[in-house]
């Protein structure tokens, strides 16, 4: 049945019409005519099949990080009834063949398994690097196009992976620099450095170089400093920015710089070597990049 969208009656000629959805009907308001009969209610699904008073009647949402999307059935491992009572024996052991089979039927070909095993190492480089859900998701999505365009092919799957992530910090503007996700992945730093260079090229992915001010605060948080340290780092890194010292350098290697000056000046000493050693960058670097901008600024340690 179609609903009407009468809005007329064509025997008083009022346009005083009700639609009842819990009868079906659209009459006139005023003279009684029903119009149309027998509609059918395209809203919700307001029952209850689950002796609850949850109105959902959807599942779980589309999960990007998952192999199928979260559109297959998920069998839970809760050995449990729906009214919390625990199975018997026999009636575990039917759950637990049925799950096993369960998860051997969710991939049927080399590409579905190809990507479960890419999303399993996604997952373990996210849990390492303490990323986000939300970067987690953007990274999956970079390496499901990047398997699209078959650009897998004559790379390891860790390897695209590892780019992936790198990529996704880059468009999110993330504290995690490509030497902290090389420290975690299995693979030499040239091969994720030449997949992340394809990527970025073929998907026409845009990114920004981030701001030496993002890396202050996991720095300090790893080193033990204060907030004290991370504005006094602030405050050098705005300034040195101020005198054009940032444009064309590392990011991280210019945080790691001023946060050395920042300890010095509050009297929080770190030597070279543990800032070196957080920020995954060289003691020579720090160095360098920490007396051309103490010299600029006219500090002197």
């Amino acid at each position: 049945m179609e609903i009407h969208e009468t809005t007329k009656c064509s025997d008083c000629l009022s346009r005083n019409i009700v639609q009842d959805l819990t009868r079906g009907e659209t009459h006139c308001g005023d003279c009684g005519l029903v119009i149309a009969s027998d509609e059918i209610d395209h809203g919700e699904e307001w029952r209850s099949y689950e002796g609850g008073e949850s109105n959902s009647r959807v599942g779980a949402p589309k999960s990007i990080l998952s192999p199928d999307q979260g559109l297959m059935t998920t069998i839970g491992i809760a050995n449990a009834d729906f009214a919390g009572r625990s199975l018997n024996g026999v009636t575990r052991s039917q759950f637990y063949r049925l799950r096993k089979w369960q998860r051997r039927t969710t991939v049927h070909n080399r590409v579905e398994r190809n990507m479960q095993k890419a999303l399993l190492e996604l997952d373990r480089i996210a849990g390492a690097l303490g990323l986000t859900r939300g970067a987690k998701e953007e990274a999956a999505t970079i390496y499901r196009k990047a398997a699209e365009k078959d650009l897998i092919r004559g790379r390891s799957i860790d390897t695209v992976v590892a780019a992936s992530v790198y990529l996704a910090n880059q468009k999110l503007e993330l504290s995690r620099s490509f030497d902290d996700i090389v420290a975690v992945s299995p693979c030499r730093s040239k091969d994720i450095s030449r997949a992340h260079r394809l990527i970025k090229q073929r998907l026409k992915i845009r990114t920004v170089v981030p701001s030496p001010t993002v890396y202050v605060s996991r720095y300090c948080s790893e080193l033990g400093l204060d907030s004290t340290v991370v504005n006094h780092t602030h405050t050098i890194i705005n300034r040195a920015d101020e005198l054009g010292l940032v444009h064309g350098k590392s990011p991280s290697g210019v945080a790691a710089a001023c946060l050395y000056i920042a300890c010095r000046e509050t009297s929080n000493f770190r030597t070279q070597s543990e800032i070196a050693h957080i920020t995954y960058v060289t003691e020579v670097t720090i160095r360098n990049r920490y007396k051309e901008i103490a010299d600029s600024l006219g500090i002197d340690l």
